[in-house]
């Protein structure tokens, strides 16, 4: 029983499709067989009905003033009237001859007016015949009689035996026909979901995300076909995101690289201490400091990247005007060359995000504006009350071939390689953004300089 169960698992779709079609068009064919045969054997007994029927009327016409008698008593031919006879109620009152079919209990009662008609199959001299039993009708005044009519039934039961036969042979070849249609249809309709299953195991051996699965051309829109495509959808989207990780990882390690030798060289001079003089120690220690907090933003920087969604238990309704007015202070301390403008129509407007997320994104636009403008120019920073946050700035502005790629991992413009930075500030900025369903676009502002547009929801 439980390899049974084993076998049964491990039988593929394609057999398990092609047996249930198989069941279902024999159980149809078996259906409609067994239906026909018993449509075929009605008709044949009630036509043999009908004729003693016939007979025994013919019987009361012609014998309706006589007593009991066997009428006609050729029971062991085909041929027609071949046995009738005439039955009173009273058992005392018998022909001169035997009957020759069976009188029973119940043909007194038929002829007696106490019971209806009924039909009897049974045996003459070895033979199948079919009786009636009916009362007499046409009985003289006072007569209680009963006719009974009989007919040999071999053609009847020889007719009903090849209709079996035929209906068995016509419900076999229907099974067998299943059974080849059955499995032409599995193998047909399953060949999306065969080539979608070979295309997994060749990813899931070869981890080969830029595979696809072959859809036939021309081929109508159905189901199976839908669900391949929205596989090759996936496997698209699984290859961007593998290459964007990937690219990650080797952009992370190509900028890694730098400090952390800037690092080893600055470690292993303090590690000859005694040979250094007290302002070379302090020189190479401030460096120390400054190239482990730039390697801490930038692994921090990272971790943030590599999340594509807030969580939904951080999220809260944020204030973004008191937000953005607090960045913007924020801003004033750490670049006090700079002057930063706020102009704020939304201080009562909130939209669902999460606080430090969204201070991150603000505060990424802001330190990328003062970045880029000189000393004593001024970053202009507007809220309206649409929720359209511009911040403006009034330095070199972008070059319209970096515009394309302001929002990329460590992409920096030939014109900030001298500025310090790694440049993931906007391409956080942007993450962040989209995270909270906003958009994040950056353009030249008229009259030189930088526009960054965020467009939160609301």
């Amino acid at each position: 029983m439980r390899a049974h169960a084993r076998w049964r698992r491990r039988r593929p779709l394609r057999t398990r499709l092609a047996l249930a079609c198989t069941a279902a068009v024999a159980v149809v064919a078996l259906g409609i067989s067994a239906a026909a045969f018993s449509i075929v054997r009605y008709e044949l007994n009630h036509q043999l009905d009908q004729h003693l029927t016939q007979q025994a009327t013919l019987v009361q016409q012609q014998h309706r003033a006589e007593g009991p008698q066997v009428v006609y008593g050729e029971c062991n031919y085909l041929a027609a009237p071949a046995c009738a006879q005439i039955v009173s109620a009273d058992p005392g009152k018998a022909p001169n001859e035997p009957y020759l079919l069976p009188v029973t209990p119940a043909t007194r009662q038929v002829a007696d007016r106490q019971r209806a008609g009924y039909f009897t199959d049974l045996t003459i001299g070895g033979h199948p015949a079919r009786m009636l039993t009916t009362p007499m009708i046409a009985a003289p005044p006072g007569a209680r009689q009963a006719v009974q009519v009989a007919l040999r039934a071999d053609s009847v039961r020889e007719g009903v035996r090849q209709a079996g036969a035929l209906m068995a042979a016509v419900a076999a070849a229907g099974v067998l026909l299943a059974a080849a249609l059955g499995r032409t249809v599995a193998r047909t309709g399953l060949a999306p979901v065969t080539r979608l299953t070979r295309t997994a195991e060749r990813i899931a051996d070869t981890r080969d995300a830029s595979l696809r699965i072959e859809l036939p051309p021309g081929r109508r829109e159905d189901e199976l076909t839908r669900l391949a495509g929205s596989f090759n959808t996936m496997l698209g989207e699984l290859e961007q995101s593998v290459t964007a990780r990937r690219r990650l990882v080797a952009d992370a390690s190509h900028e890694l690289r730098t400090p952390l030798t800037a690092l080893r060289t600055n470690a292993e001079l303090l590690s000859r201490a005694d040979r250094l003089t007290d302002s070379q120690r302090e020189r190479a220690a401030a460096a120390l400091r400054r190239q482990l907090r730039e390697v801490t933003g930038l692994v921090n920087d990272l971790i943030e990247l590599a999340r594509d969604e807030e969580p939904q238990p951080l999220l809260e309704q944020v204030g973004v005007g008191r937000l953005v007015g607090h960045c913007v202070d924020t801003a004033r301390d750490h670049w006090p060359t700079v002057a930063f403008t706020l102009e704020n129509d939304a201080a009562e407007r909130t939209v669902p995000g999460v606080p430090a997320r969204l201070s991150r994104l603000v505060t990424n636009l802001l330190d990328n504006a003062a970045k880029f403008s000189p000393p004593g120019a001024t970053v202009e920073v507007r809220l309206t009350a649409g929720l359209e946050l511009t911040v403006r700035d009034h330095g070199p502005g972008i070059a319209p071939e970096d515009l394309p790629y302001v929002f990329d991992r460590f992409y920096r413009a030939s014109a900030a390689r001298a500025l310090p930075g790694s440049g993931l500030g906007l391409a956080m900025a942007r993450q962040i953004a989209q995270a909270h369903g906003a958009t994040l676009t950056a353009e030249a502002a008229p009259g030189g300089g930088a526009l960054f547009r965020l467009r939160l929801p609301g």
